[in-house]
């Protein structure tokens, strides 16, 4: 069921973009019920996926040898959500992408007032995501701790890392050279990721459902409009210069990581990709007309 304050944002988002073809300035459709992404599982989104993809060979080689994952959100109809994957529960290394992590660790730390919201934590919560500046992220890991950011991604409520779905989400290092390590159970990464974890990090902001209606919020405005153009914003730049961006991405060596939730004219989804291969920052970007081909293809087979 939706809450009566979830009704208004909705009923205003709606007029927005119905009548004036603007889309509201924040993503949210606030739900009491939430139903895991899992649940939005589109067999024909898959399918759909599946063709575009291995139409190039050195795609279909990255994702048969498990060093490419991708994961969409198709929330063009935000009462028929859909979701699709490849190798959406292989975690894999993703550099600075998990700092997301700690964003939502931190928003939780200061709901449950664990840690105190001043102008230079909101500060670094916005280097960290937008820049993605590493001493930053460093100084939020310090405040927050490796537990507290286990503990908020365990939760049932958002559980975005879980052992019986391949991990998802980890942050077990600082972003500096000193420090001690907490490695995942699984496979002893520091930071980590699988794309389907990613997306439901996104889909469950647009619904609300990280912390609060309001934290929700916050995280969005941080995440809006990234410093850095790159990887999936390179392409997008150039094909939706109107829409709205909420994004984190990663690199580190051969290991290249995206995430982004596009919100505007004639675009509302959410991609995530994680490459291992040397061209993994131009792959992302060749991905995007591809992805949203896929999704107006899905959309109109189930039309038809």
């Amino acid at each position: 069921m939706i809450s009566n304050y979830g009704f208004l944002i909705l009923s205003l988002f709606l007029s927005c973009f119905t009548i004036s073809g603007q889309t509201s300035e924040l993503p949210i459709d606030a739900n009491s019920e939430v139903d895991p992404l899992y649940e939005r599982y589109s067999p024909k989104l898959q399918k759909t996926l599946e063709n575009e993809i291995f139409i190039n060979k050195k795609w279909k080689q990255l994702v048969n040898s498990k060093r490419m994952s991708i994961g969409i959100v198709d929330l063009s109809d935000i009462n028929n959500i859909e979701y699709a994957g490849l190798n959406d529960t292989h975690m894999m290394y993703a550099a600075s992408l998990p700092k997301i992590a700690v964003l939502l660790a931190a928003m939780d730390a200061i709901d449950k007032g664990e840690l105190k919201d001043t102008p230079e934590v909101r500060k670094d919560m916005r280097l960290m995501i937008s820049k993605s500046n590493n001493q930053a992220s460093t100084r939020m890991i310090d405040r927050v701790g490796y537990e507290k950011i286990e503990a908020v991604l365990r939760s049932p409520k958002t559980d975005l890392y879980n052992e019986e779905v391949g991990g998802g989400l980890w942050v077990g290092k600082r972003y500096a050279a000193g420090g001690r390590r907490y490695p995942d159970p699984l496979k002893g990464l520091s930071h980590a990721a699988t794309t389907r974890q990613v997306c439901s990090f996104y889909y469950q902001l647009a619904l609300g459902n990280l912390v609060s209606e309001e934290r929700s919020e916050e995280m969005l405005k941080i995440m809006k409009d990234p410093a850095l153009h790159h990887k999936f914003i390179n392409t997008l730049d150039k094909i939706a210069p109107k829409a709205t961006f909420y994004r984190k991405s990663g690199s580190w060596k051969n290991y290249h990581s995206d995430s982004v939730m596009v919100w505007g004219p004639k675009r509302r989804y959410i991609l995530v990709a994680l490459i291992e291969d040397s061209y993994g920052e131009q792959i992302i970007r060749d991905l995007v007309v591809p992805l949203e081909k896929v999704m107006k293809k899905s959309r109109s087979i189930v039309s038809k």
